[in-house]
Formats: C-alpha cells, structure tokens, sequence
C-alpha cells in the first residue's frame, strides 16, 4: 500500500474508533453546566445543597453516570429532555448508573437534580459516559435572570411527597423539585440557589448551626468551607425565614434556647435587631438585587402571630426600597406543605414578583 493510501486508511480507522468509543465527559468539564453551591474536587463535583444540579446536552440514544453517595440516602431526580423520567438512590460506593436508553437518535439534554438537602449527606458526580456512537454538545446557556432563596423545611420541600399525612422529613419523602423555590424559579426561567436547611432559624435553630453562620458557606458541614459569592449574583433574593424561631423562643428547656438565650426569651426588639442584621448581610453581600422579607405558609403566619409584624418592622427600619416583604397565606393544615400546598405558594409568590419586581 503507497504511503498516501496508507495515510488515508488510518486516518479513516482513527476517526471511527472515537466515533464507536464511548465519550467521557468528566467533572470539571465544560460541557457540564451546574447549578447551586458546587464544590469541585480533584475528581469530582460534589453536590450537597437542596436544588443543586449538573446538566449537559448531547447527541446519541443514551448515556450513563458515576456517582457515589456519602451516606446512600439521597435522592437525585433524573430530568431528560425537560422531564423528570427515573429517580436515583446513589450508593455509598461509587457506581455507574444509566440515565437513559434507546432514545431516538437526535439531541437530548439530561440534567441531574439533588431533591434532598444537604443534612442527607453530599452525592459526588465524578463524569457521564454517552454511549457509542453519541457526541457531546455546547452547555446549556446560563439563563439571564438569577434568583437565591435562603429557607427552612419550607424551601427545601420537607415532607412535600408524604402522601400519608404523617409528614416523615426523611429523604424519600422530600423533593425540592416540588418546592415553591423551585417552582418560582422555573416559571420565570430563572437560575437559583436554594441555601436552606431544615429546622433553621435565624437566631435560633433545632440544631446548633443558625442562617447567619451558614449563608455563607460552600459546605455547610464546614465553618472553614467559604462560598465565593463573585461566582452568583442574584438578581432577586427571597429570604423565607422565623418559622422555627417561632417555635423554638416559646421552649425555654430547648437545649438550643438555652445555648442561645440562656433563661430568657429574647424581646421583641431582639428579635427584629436580629432579622434586620442578616438582611443587611444578605444586601451588603448583592448591593444590587431585589429582596423580599417573606414568611409562610405555616403557623408563623397564623392569625394573631406578631411574627410577620417582626419582618415588617425590621424592613421598614432598614429602608431601603429595594427590600420589600410578602407574607404567604395561613395553610392552616397539619404539618409542612404538601406538593399542592408548595404549588399554592408558588403561584402566590409569582403573582407577587409579577406586581411588584420589575427584572
């Protein structure tokens, strides 16, 4: 065979055994467009915050992903082509898991979404292998508008598929997908962070970490874990906090009021100081974005509770007209909201962004 012709032939082999190989696409790769507060390690992404994703579009019939979970308990909903198709229960051993399978050639996007949040524990994304034959396309464009919501239970969609009445907060009866966060966000085609946890306060908590000593962090198991806040900057901030507040100021033999009040209850204008301080943390943080001061739709905004009085009063002491407040409607049902009770609050709030945010 002359030199030429030989030259040809393996360029032509070349070429068909990366088009017969399977395409890996790992971590850190471009390819890959994240969503939330994404640690990237050396070899893996991993994602523990409520709403965190990892989402890539190719072309092909299919594709697999390896992922390892910390504790084996959360859950990760797999979003092909805008829908959510199957839900994964991660191992505490590194795996590969399919996505999907004998889809009809053409271009498919595929988005990996973290339904539980991050007191489950972290789930490490180390890369997705399409299939053979499959090609990787250009990342899905980062949407113009950015929201954040800083929340409890509420946000992160605690109990929202417990179907039973019995509002189980373990993680397969939690989905932030549900969420009013998350609905809100998607009806306005919008990026977000959800940095919530459940039973979070603001000066007080079920479990010793408070919102002001954990807004800022990448990890939330590590006070030494820092988020770079130049990565995200939001265009609308809905601060969702004060339900667990509520309770917990009203149970001196709490062991957290006692860690964080002693024997006394705080006053009302304690109270107001300290929702009026994390709000000002959150501005100087986005000195450009809108703020809503928000509460509900549980029993802190029950009739007669001074609760939404508290978030009133410290707007109004703060003035700025950038910062504005919105309390849901009383649910005024047993336990947290269902997925019909998150889609109520939803529609509310989009009702109340429509009005009054102009993006």
């Amino acid at each position: 065979m002359k030199p030429k012709f030989l030259f040809l032939f393996f360029i032509s082999l070349g070429s068909f055994i990366c088009h017969a190989q399977t395409v890996v696409i790992r971590s850190h790769d471009t390819h890959i467009k994240y969503m939330g507060r994404i640690k990237m390690l050396d070899e893996a992404a991993e994602l523990s915050w409520s709403a965190s994703s990892a989402k890539i579009n190719f072309r092909g019939t299919g594709l697999k992903a390896t992922l390892k979970d910390e504790h084996g308990i959360n859950y990760i909903d797999v979003i092909l082509d805008g829908k959510v198709t199957s839900v994964l229960q991660p191992d505490s051993i590194r795996r590969d898991y399919t996505l999907a399978s004998g889809l009809p050639e053409g271009n498919h996007s595929i988005e990996l979404f973290k339904r539980t949040e991050w007191a489950m524990g972290k789930t490490w994304l180390y890369q997705f292998s399409l299939d053979k034959g499959a090609s990787i396309l250009p990342a899905p464009p980062v949407k113009k508008r950015k929201m954040e919501f800083f929340g409890n239970s509420i946000t992160c969609g605690y109990a929202d598929i417990d179907s039973s009445g019995r509002d189980r907060g373990t993680a397969p009866f939690e989905d932030a997908y549900f969420s009013y966060a998350t609905l809100t966000a998607k009806h306005f085609d919008t990026e977000f962070n959800l940095t919530a946890r459940s039973g979070i306060g603001i000066m007080v908590s079920w479990d010793p970490l408070i919102m002001p000593e954990m807004y800022n962090r990448i990890d939330a198991t590590d006070s030494e874990s820092k988020w770079d806040f130049s990565k995200y900057t939001p265009d609308l901030v809905v601060i969702n906090l004060f339900q667990n507040d509520k309770w917990i100021t009203k149970i001196p033999q709490n062991g957290q009021f006692k860690a964080r009040f002693g024997d006394k209850a705080p006053t009302e204008e304690q109270i107001i100081k300290a929702y009026k301080e994390f709000v000002k943390t959150v501005r100087d943080k986005y000195p450009k974005a809108k703020i809503i001061c928000a509460l509900g739709s549980m029993d802190a905004v029950s009739p007669d509770s001074p609760w939404p009085g508290y978030i009133q009063k410290a707007a109004e002491q703060i003035g700025d007209k950038n910062i504005l407040t919105h309390f849901f409607p009383y649910k005024n049902t047993p336990g947290h909201p269902s997925v019909k009770e998150q889609q109520a609050m939803a529609d509310d709030l989009i009702a109340f962004i429509e009005q009054n945010i102009k993006w």
